[in-house]
């Protein structure tokens, strides 16, 4: 079952698409790649919310969450929004941003326990020929 928003929540989804934070961005490009199989959706409308990124086959809305998340009566607003979904049977998973800010490797290994209950392999686990062109995946932007 897939849960969506109405007209206004779809109209504000599509332009936090254009206008992700950057640690958003970060998270996007490296969901996109389905670890584990999974299919996230960036700024899915889920009734009144726009969730920042969602996995409909596992029902995880992940939320990156700044500064602003902890203060005035941010942290009250998330809790109705957490419930609000968990009485939609969707699971919230809230990442900081200073974490997939620092350690996005890591971030992805947790959202991908979270989903499946069991940790991917170690970044040693790599097999030896994938080893040397880890960097030049993780940086497409470099000129080769």
């Amino acid at each position: 079952m897939e849960i969506t928003g109405p007209p206004g929540t779809i109209r504000q989804a599509k332009r936090l698409r254009r206008e992700m934070s950057l640690p958003e961005a970060l998270l996007w490009r490296e969901l996109r790649k389905r670890p584990a199989s999974l299919k996230f959706r960036r700024q899915h409308p889920a009734g009144p919310y726009v969730l920042d990124f969602y996995c409909d086959a596992v029902r995880l809305a992940i939320e990156v969450d700044g500064e602003v998340h902890e203060r005035g009566n941010r942290p009250a607003l998330d809790a109705v929004r957490d419930a609000w979904l968990a009485m939609q049977s969707v699971r919230t998973l809230r990442i900081p941003v200073r974490e997939v800010l620092s350690d996005l490797d890591a971030v992805i290994r947790h959202i991908v326990f979270t989903t499946c209950g069991e940790p991917p392999p170690p970044p040693s686990a790599v097999p030896l020929p994938l080893r040397g062109r880890i960097e030049e995946v993780a940086q497409p932007w470099r000129r080769r």
